[in-house]
């Protein structure tokens, strides 16, 4: 995913889940809202 003006590498585990808070946590550190994420999706 991209967001201009926001420049960031994030890791993300593979796993076939990832934690609810995990999640968050990636969502907060890209800058994005839940409601911004899930638009991508």
């Amino acid at each position: 995913m991209m967001k201009p003006g926001l420049d960031v590498t994030l890791s993300v585990p593979l796993h076939n889940e990832v934690k609810r808070g995990t999640l968050r946590r990636l969502i907060a550190d890209a800058g994005l809202t839940v409601d911004d994420f899930c638009s991508f999706l």
